[in-house]
């Protein structure tokens, strides 16, 4: 007999009552150290004081009323967003993977009216993670994405993550986008190589073709930059956010210049929830904190602490973790046991990381985790390294 809850998910077998900061703690009152944050969606950790007044207070005021309204804090919120990237509209959604979505339509759209050949191929990548939907896994390709789901969605062209000149061979007279993670998460954390971006950047330019990026898991202060793509001097065209821009609370929006957005006027796309009043109200206090003078500083130094920390966890756990890879806080260790064994081991030390492809652990703490509690994070790893070589 089938559960009630569609039995989509590998559960773990712990069952969280609460949490505060970045520490979570079960039914029976064990705490766990955060080390996750909710797949880097709990960006300032567990009911952070300001988030619980901003969302109280806006849900004792108006909770929805559609985007056939103005939203006052959706207005502000994508004020906000204009000032502080490279945007000059922004498209507001529930999730990361319909901002991708947002993103793929707003590309073709662009090239639609010209009259001429269609363009309306999009390049992406080997390893890419875009989201759930259809439209998404087509344009990831993963076989464990597709695997059941065809026919795909056609327009995707898929080229190893990286190599440079295979995209320049992928690129046609039907392109209209390269779309890229500047750090692929899902697939096991793995930084676009140094220079890449610039690379596409150019190519786009070159070719007249709209560059997308996918800063959903990397974005939002992640790896110690408002946005990822900023450490390579570069801007995107456009670009889809989401996770750790609600702090929580579910949040995503597809950014664009005002040339990649021309072609979505009136009745090209919308949303019923995207941008409510309680979502916005919420992004608008993640946006202040994320802001405020030095807290990314902050990160970097907190960033830079727990790479140490997690190489010499490698060191002393040879027969545990080959390697640690990623940006700022998005960080994954290599595995050599299967990495849900490594990350069960964890739980029962009291600490979470999240499951990734490469048999990775993904670390992704709160930005505002402290340096106390990184410490005491690693110290816990390796108490779960040391249970895994006892079984060994």
């Amino acid at each position: 007999m089938v559960p009630a809850i569609l039995p989509t998910y590998a559960r773990a077998d712990v069952d969280f009552a609460s949490g505060k900061g970045s520490w979570l703690f079960d039914r029976d009152g064990k705490r766990y150290l955060d080390l996750g944050a909710g797949i880097a969606v709990n960006c300032l950790g567990h009911a952070h004081p300001e988030l619980v007044s901003v969302l109280k207070r806006q849900a004792e005021t108006l909770w929805h009323t559609s985007n056939l309204y103005p939203v006052a804090n959706q207005q502000a919120l994508a004020e906000r967003l204009v000032r502080k990237t490279f945007a000059d509209t922004v498209f507001f959604t529930n999730s990361g993977t319909e901002a991708m979505e947002c993103a793929v339509k707003m590309a073709r759209k662009y090239f639609a009216g010209d009259g001429g050949i269609p363009r309306n191929k999009i390049v992406t990548f080997e390893g890419s993670f875009h989201g759930r939907s259809l439209g998404m896994i087509s344009a990831a390709g993963g076989k464990k994405l597709v695997d059941g789901f065809g026919p795909l969605l056609p327009g995707f062209v898929h080229v190893p993550f990286g190599d440079i000149v295979a995209v320049e061979s992928a690129v046609d007279h039907e392109t209209a986008a390269i779309m890229v993670e500047p750090v692929q998460g899902e697939s096991g954390i793995n930084p676009a190589p140094k220079g890449f971006l610039r690379d596409l950047r150019v190519l786009c330019d070159r070719h007249g073709i709209l560059l997308v990026l996918d800063e959903i898991q990397c974005g939002m202060g992640r790896t110690g930059k408002l946005f990822a793509h900023e450490s390579e001097g570069i801007t995107p065209d456009i670009m889809g956010i989401a996770k750790g821009i609600g702090g929580g609370f579910p949040l995503g929006a597809c950014l664009a210049t005002e040339k990649a957005a021309a072609g979505m006027v009136v009745g090209t796309h919308g949303s019923t929830f995207g941008g409510n009043p309680l979502a916005c109200a919420v992004g608008m206090a993640v946006m202040d904190i994320v802001s405020e003078i030095g807290f990314l500083e902050g990160v970097q130094e907190r960033a830079a602490a727990l790479r140490l920390r997690l190489a010499d966890l490698v060191d002393a756990h040879g027969e545990v973790f080959s390697g640690v890879r990623g940006a700022g806080l998005m960080l994954g260790l290599v595995c050599k046991p299967v990495n849900t064994d490594v990350i069960a081991a964890g739980v029962g030390e009291g600490v979470i990381t999240i499951p990734a492809g490469d048999n990775v652990a993904r670390v992704l703490p709160p930005l505002n985790i402290s340096l106390q509690e990184i410490e005491e994070g690693v110290r816990r790893l390796g108490l779960a390294a040391r249970s895994i070589e006892a079984r060994v």
